[in-house]
Order: structure tokens, then sequence, then C-alpha cells
């Protein structure tokens, strides 16, 4: 099977130290002979690795700027965590109008489709009619490690498209009626705070293909918009959206929108699994919505923003204060129109064998081996728990001479022997 996986490693920078298998939520990274091997059928692209990798060997694939010269018209889709990375001084109408002086022909703010997700998300949810609690579809790199490490919530889910794909399809609508132009003769660019919103452009998950055209990350339209800021003095009234969409960008901002009082907001991915263990066993069935953020803070915590995450959410409540503050009741959408076009279905790991027989006693072989094994932890054999290390013995991908642990008694055991 092929995947995209927009995280990806450069082995001449790798070290082969453990920080990545040890904080990767999906055990999606192993070390072996010194470099880190990312299996692709686990990895969700949370970025999680690409943050505590010290010898930046993880990298995030984006796009250029030079992908403009593809389209006639080309649309910047901000995010709006790309608002936090800017001083709170400077206004969010500054902000879009620095798209317009790097090449684009006009902007359409993210923060117009949360608006329009949460206005879908309140019609459901009045409707009463989801399984509780209702966990949120916004984050990809939630809705992937959902699928992978627990199926069975997949009817939980909000079965709504990002506010990223939304706001996608409403810019190229007004772009197609405004300029004439055909279809594919425009390009969207989103502005991403994240690595795992990449993947859900490249290969999607809820819709048979994205409307946009590419993904653009928050440092490198950071760093063509930042020079020429105070240089902008004729704008253009760009900034359209509300309070509401704009919260999004932190922890907390979609449940703001959902119009309901029990709910929780959940960031950070370790914190994200812990939750959804509770879920899984039925503890949390009380509350109404839960929004779940891979990220710390929220998008305003994505590994591909510049700003700290807790500056940057403080920016987003003063951005969100200087801008108008919509009714809920304001936006009125046909919720049928936000809906997923296909549904996420489970992923299964690769089996130990395809003969069930054969599995068994893989598996038989691998308890044996997990029964010997300290239960540690340590990932300095390479594996990021010792459970995994036994997986890995048995499929063939690990020995047990690298656990220092049994090696230790191994050599104890030949002194004794040779002592005797």
């Amino acid at each position: 099977m092929d995947y995209f996986h927009s995280v990806t490693l450069d082995k001449d920078k790798c070290l082969g130290c453990t920080n990545c298998i040890t904080h990767c939520p999906t055990e999606a990274i192993r070390v072996q002979q010194g470099k880190a091997k990312i299996i692709n059928e686990r990895c969700i692209d949370c970025g999680e690795c690409v943050r505590v990798c010290q010898s930046h060997a993880k990298n995030v694939t984006t796009d250029g700027f030079e992908m403009l010269c593809k389209f006639k018209y080309n649309i910047a889709m901000p995010a709006p965590t790309f608002y936090s990375q800017f001083s709170s001084e400077i206004s969010v109408n500054k902000i879009l109008n620095g798209f317009l002086k790097i090449g684009f022909d006009n902007v359409f703010e993210v923060a117009r489709g949360a608006e329009y997700v949460s206005a879908a998300t309140r019609n459901i949810l009045a409707e009463g009619k989801c399984k509780k609690p209702v966990i949120s579809s916004a984050c990809p790199a939630v809705l992937r490690l959902i699928r992978e490490r627990f199926p069975n919530l997949l009817e939980n889910i909000l079965p709504l498209i990002s506010p990223m794909e939304a706001a996608a399809r409403l810019a190229r609508e007004e772009a197609i009626k405004a300029t004439g132009l055909k279809d594919e003769e425009i390009g969207i660019f989103f502005i991403t705070p994240c690595p795992a919103k990449v993947t859900s452009i490249k290969a999607p998950l809820t819709v048979e293909k994205s409307s946009v055209s590419g993904a653009i990350s928050v440092k490198d339209a950071f760093a063509k918009i930042y020079p020429l800021i105070d240089g902008i003095k004729d704008e253009k009234p760009l900034a359209v959206s509300g309070s509401e969409g704009i919260f999004w960008a932190r922890s907390g901002g979609e449940c703001r929108g959902t119009g309901v009082e029990d709910y929780i907001a959940v960031d950070g991915i370790h914190n994200v699994i812990k939750v959804l263990e509770e879920v899984e066993y039925g503890k949390l069935n009380n509350v109404e919505f839960i929004e779940f953020s891979a990220c710390l803070n929220g998008c305003a915590g994505g590994a591909l923003c510049i700003a700290n995450s807790f500056m940057a959410t403080r920016r987003i409540a003063i951005q969100s204060k200087k801008v108008k503050e919509k009714p809920l009741k304001e936006i009125q959408v046909e919720t049928k129109e936000f809906l997923w076009q296909k549904d996420v279905e489970a992923r299964q790991h690769s089996k130990l064998d395809d003969d069930f027989e054969i599995a068994m006693q893989k598996m038989e072989r691998m308890d044996e081996i997990y029964a010997r094994l300290p239960k540690l932890d340590c990932g300095s054999c390479g594996s990021p728990t010792c459970l995994a290390f036994a997986e890995d013995i048995v499929r063939g991908f690990n020995h047990e001479d690298e656990c220092v642990f049994l090696l230790k008694e191994k050599l104890e055991e030949l002194k004794k022997s040779l002592e005797g």
C-alpha cells in the first residue's frame, strides 16, 4: 500500500538517539543500525518527532511559493494561527494584506471556514442523534490516531469536514464567480501550522479530493511577510471573520462555537491519548462534546509555527477582541454541504502472519520473549517499549542481543560456564 507522509527523515542528520521513539504516540519509529526508521503504516504525521529531534533530522514536506506559477489566480488561505506569529499590535487586516505583497491575488481566511463549521456543528448537536461524547473531527492527526488506536470510537466522531476544507470550497466558489476562470486555473494555498494538515491535503481521509491546491508552512509565509509589514500603508479591507473563527487557533476555540456548555478541550497528543482511553472505557459518557488537538495549546502550538505557543495563545485572545464578535446564530448553513464525502475506516497494523496458525505461534513466541524482558521501556534497543521490542524480534526486525539487560545475562552465564 502506498502512503503519503509530510514528515520525512534525513538519515544523514540522524544521530541515532532515542528521543523520537520515546515520544512517538503510535510507536511508528525504530532506531536500527544507528539510524531512525519511520514505519509508514503507523505514522500519523503529528509532528512530535519534529519537535524533539535535536539534530533536526525530521523534516516536514510543504509546498514552495514557486507553485503559484502553475495557476492564473492564487488565493492565500491563512489559518488563524498565522495571526499569532506577529505582535498583537499588528492588525489581522494588515497581516492579510501582506499576502498581496508577496504575490497572491486574494486572501480567504480559514477563520471564515471555522465559522461555517461551527454553525454546522451546532445544527448536528441540536439534533441530539450523535453518540456521546461527540468527538471533534477538526484535527487530522487525532483523526488518524483514532482510526489507528481507537477504532471503536470512530462512530463518536463529528462527520464534518475541517475548517480548511470548508474555507477552500467557499474560496474556490467565490473566485470562479468573480474571475470567470476555470476551477483548475485557480490555486488555493493553505498556510499551515502543522504537518498533519499537509497530509490531509495530499492524502485526505474524509473527502474524495481536497479543494486545497497546496500547503505553505507558517514559517515560510512569515519569513516573506514579516519584513514587509511596516511598509504596508494602503490596506484593502480583507479581514471579515469574527472572534469565533479566530479563536479556533487555540485550544477551546472550537468548543466555544458549539453553543453547548458540557464540553472539554484537550490539547497535546499524549493528553489526547489518555482522554481517548477514558472515553473508550466509558468514563466520559456524560460529556456532550470533546475537542481534541494534537498540538499543545491547539493549532497555536503547531510544529511549523515560530512563536512560543503560550505567547501565541495570548495573542489570539487579544486579536479576537479587536474584530467583530458575531452572534452564534448569525451564520446559517446547510449542514449537508459540510458533511464528509466518505467515512473514516479503521486501519489495522500488519498481521504477524497471513497464516492463522503461524501467527498464533509467533504470538506465543512474542509472549515468551516479553516475559524475559525487564519491562523498563528504556528504548536502548531501538524499539519504543519492551512489548514492541518483542514484536520486532518475532517479525525479524530486531534481535535479542540488542537488549542490554538480556545481553548482560548471557555474558554472566557465559562467564559462569567458563569459570566452571
